[in-house]
């Protein structure tokens, strides 16, 4: 073959590699795509809503690894292959989009979001410079916009990140600067003890960040909250004080809208009434809890949003925007974002550019390669509407509050706490151990109960659901209600399931 290339006219050859010409088979290749979308649509989009179909398929590791032949070889292997091994992909792998999967804060499929991945996966963009990635540039900046004016700001910065944890890593280290603006060239040397408070039901991700940033998880003071996991606002004020009587330089307050496991709001109100006296930076994670603002009816969740400085929120947990699409909102409209972040790389941020150059965004962000996460959710707001976005908080709050009411009527099931979100925890008593006296052994049989539980839904394939202990309560079931295809009859389902799967317990 490379005979009859070397003798055709021009032929260059180089360092043993022909020149002449793309190496890709574009036909064959347009023809896998095509054939690889169909499958796509057969089995995954087109049976999104099918309640017939499995959650998941389970299998072991050692079996799995057997089925999806995962070994790289030297030459590659035909189409045909490589669809199959498509298919076994999908088969395989957890329906998150299936109404029944109930197992984390993200679930369901929304049809504008997915066509907005496609594109840009197809189109392959890197947000960084409005001369490589210009549409979706301002994508980004009229979402943010919208955002900011949601949370209650006249004003505000933003950029999207891969996940709820950079984002708050990221008002972590802002918040910081803002403290300090010298440590983004002297370091860390010569600063005194920098302190940030937390709640005790905040996110992992608020240690990971002290860790990861040089703070120090011993310099994280977690803050009691009340029975219903709500940050104290007296007990933070005594942490505050505790802090500047030991010397140390207290900076942040991290309050969180919407806990992972009881989806708890704390007061901001009366949080940001007590960083204002102390002069602290208030972030609110609302990775999971910032999707109410859509909604008029629950936006009274979030009261006092406005009065943060900094706000992560995740469209892609209750509006579905599809993962991943997490924002961090800023209220400083100064640059202070910009500032932080910037490393002012002359190879990609010139200034002599041909056109305002104040839309090459990219210095604002620890990345340099990232992805147009904004599109798919601008794209979906576009198509469905405020009214629309908020229809689906409505209405996930409203099948939770259904499935409340159905677990108060049913023997056997407890609920932890009333639920003011979309997370229902519960336990299941199972027959055997209704009439046990409530001590020790009682909680540690009970305790057993849902892993098992969780062990045989998996492997039938019925649905998924996740549990945990929490705060010295035993293992409890966490329902999260998110997807609009999830109906009154999955709620019932729900409850059905896990009483046939315990009969014998």
């Amino acid at each position: 073959c490379k005979q009859e290339m070397l003798q055709k006219k021009n032929a260059v050859l180089v360092d043993g590699v022909i020149l002449n010409g793309p190496i890709m088979d574009s036909k064959a290749g347009e023809k896998f795509v095509e054939e690889a979308c169909k499958i796509i649509m057969e089995e995954v989009v087109q049976k999104a809503d099918d309640v017939t179909e499995k959650v998941c398929e389970w299998q072991a590791p050692e079996a799995l690894k057997q089925i999806l032949d995962l070994e790289m070889r030297d030459t590659g292997e035909c189409h045909q292959k490589i669809l199959q091994l498509c298919r076994d992909v999908i088969k395989y792998s957890v329906k998150t989009n299936h109404p029944r999967f109930f197992n984390q804060l993200y679930a369901g499929i929304d049809y504008y979001s997915l066509v907005a991945r496609f594109i840009t996966e197809a189109l392959n963009p890197s947000v960084y410079t409005y001369e490589v990635s210009p549409v979706f540039l301002l994508v980004e900046e009229a979402v943010i916009k919208k955002m900011i004016e949601f949370i209650g700001w006249e004003e505000g910065d933003g950029i999207f990140n891969p996940g709820g944890s950079v984002s708050n890593m990221y008002a972590m280290n802002l918040a910081r600067y803002n403290f300090c603006p010298e440590i983004k060239e002297k370091g860390l040397s010569g600063l005194p003890r920098l302190v940030l408070f937390a709640s005790e039901e905040c996110h992992y991700s608020m240690k990971k960040a002290a860790s990861f940033l040089g703070i120090g998880t011993e310099n994280v003071y977690f803050i009691k909250t009340d029975e219903r996991g709500k940050m104290i606002p007296e007990e933070l004020e005594k942490q505050v004080q505790r802090a500047r009587k030991e010397g140390s330089a207290p900076f942040l307050v991290c309050a969180t809208a919407g806990t992972t496991v009881l989806g708890a709001f704390d007061p901001l109100d009366k949080i940001a009434d007590i960083c204002e006296k102390h002069g602290l930076w208030l972030h609110v994670d609302a990775s999971w809890g910032g999707s109410a603002l859509i909604s008029r009816k629950h936006r009274r969740l979030l009261h006092g949003i406005h009065r943060a400085d900094s706000v992560a929120w995740n469209p892609h947990k209750m509006l579905l925007a599809g993962i991943q699409c997490c924002a961090l909102l800023v209220k400083d409209n100064s640059g202070l974002l910009k500032k932080c972040y910037s490393a002012e790389a002359a190879y990609l941020f010139q200034q002599d550019k041909f056109y305002d150059v104040s839309y090459d965004t990219g210095d604002k962000s620890i990345q340099c390669s990232r992805r147009p996460d904004a599109f798919k959710f601008w794209l979906m707001w576009k198509a469905l509407g405020t009214t629309g976005l908020e229809e689906r908080v409505n209405r996930a709050l409203a099948l939770a509050r259904y499935l409340v009411e159905e677990i108060k009527k049913r023997e056997g099931f407890q609920l932890l706490l009333e639920p003011e979100y979309a997370n229902i925890c519960f336990w299941y008593i199972p027959p055997s151990l209704r009439k046990m006296e409530d001590g020790p052994e009682f909680w540690q049989k009970l305790h057993q109960v849902a892993p098992i539980i969780k062990e045989r839904m998996m492997k039938k394939g019925s649905m998924m659901l996740g549990y945990q202990p929490h705060r010295g309560k035993v293992n409890f079931f966490r329902q999260v209600v998110i997807s609009p295809q999830v109906s009154r009859e999955d709620m019932d389902f729900l409850l059905d399931e896990i009483e046939l799967l315990a009969k014998d317990l």
